[in-house]
C-alpha cells in the first residue's frame, strides 16, 4: 500500500546548517518526518541502510559532494532525489539528472516551492506504485500519451522521442504533459505554471521559458531537428505532433 505523504521521511543533506534547520522545520510543519546530515560522507551509510522516501541534496558540499553521493546511493537504492544548486551549476544539474536525480531547485529558493516539489514527486512516486499494482491486475489508472514521435508514461515519469529516452525533471514533465494533452492548442505561461506548480506557489513567468529552453535542448540531444514545442510570441506555447 502506498504511504501517505504525512508519513513520508525526507532526508536533507547540506553543509549549511541554517538551511538544514529552516527547511527541516518547514517540512515538519507540513507533517513530514525529517532526517538531517551536514555532509554526504556522513549521510551515505544511513541513506543506503535506511532509505528515506525522498532526499534533498546540496550539490556543493565538502568531503563528498551531492553528485558523488547520488552516484553511490543509486548503486543500491532508487528513492527520489532533489538537488539544490547554484545558478552557475547548469553542467552539474545535467550530470545529476543523468545520474537519476528527479528535480533541481536553484538557490536562493522558496521553501514553499521546495515543499510543492516534494509533494509533486511523492504523488508521482505513489502513483507509480499504484500503477504497478494495477498492472498486475490488468488495470492502469494513468494511461500513456502518444503524440506522433512522443511517448509519455505519466505513472512512471518516462519520456521517449523516436523510441529514445529523454530524461525530464518533474517540472518539465508536467509542462510537456500539459502541452501534449492537446496538440496545436496554445497554452499561456500562466496555464503552464498552473500545471507545473499546482500548489499556488508564486513563480515568475520567465521560469516557464527557462524550462522550455532546457526541454528543447534535451530533445535536440536525441533529435537535432526537434521542433515540436512551438513558441507563439505574446501568447504562449503549443505542441505539434505533425
Amino acid at each position: 500500500m502506498a504511504k501517505s505523504q504525512d508519513e513520508s521521511v525526507i532526508a536533507l543533506v547540506d553543509d549549511d546548517r541554517n538551511i538544514l534547520t529552516t527547511v527541516s522545520i518547514a517540512l515538519q510543519t507540513e507533517g513530514f518526518v525529517t532526517r538531517i546530515y551536514t555532509d554526504g560522507e556522513s549521510a551515505l551509510k544511513s541513506l543506503i541502510e535506511n532509505p528515506p522516501d525522498l532526499a534533498v541534496f546540496d550539490i556543493k558540499m565538502p568531503k563528498m559532494d551531492g553528485l558523488e553521493l547520488l552516484r553511490r546511493v543509486r548503486s543500491s537504492t532508487d528513492f527520489p532525489v532533489i538537488f539544490l544548486t547554484s545558478k552557475d551549476d547548469e553542467q552539474d544539474e545535467e550530470i545529476g539528472l543523468g545520474l537519476g536525480a528527479d528535480d533541481y531547485i536553484s538557490k536562493p529558493f522558496s521553501q514553499r516551492l521546495l515543499v510543492a516539489r516534494i509533494r509533486a514527486i511523492l504523488r508521482r512516486s505513489n502513483s507509480t506504485q499504484s500503477s504497478e499494482q494495477d498492472s498486475h491486475q490488468g488495470e492502469s489508472s494513468l494511461p500513456s500519451i502518444e503524440r506522433g514521435r512522443l511517448f509519455m508514461d505519466p505513472a512512471r515519469h518516462h519520456v521517449e522521442w523516436d523510441s529514445r529516452p529523454v530524461s525530464l525533471t518533474v517540472t518539465e514533465f508536467l509542462i510537456l504533459e500539459a502541452l501534449a494533452a492537446r496538440p496545436g492548442v496554445i497554452k499561456s505561461r500562466n496555464q503552464l505554471m498552473d500545471a507545473a506548480y499546482p500548489d499556488d506557489v508564486f513563480v515568475d513567468d520567465r521560469t516557464v521559458d527557462s524550462h522550455i529552453k532546457r526541454m528543447r535542448r534535451k530533445f535536440r540531444s536525441v533529435d537535432r531537428e526537434f521542433g515540436a514545442i512551438e513558441t507563439l510570441y505574446g501568447a504562449g506555447y503549443s505542441f505539434s505532433d505533425g
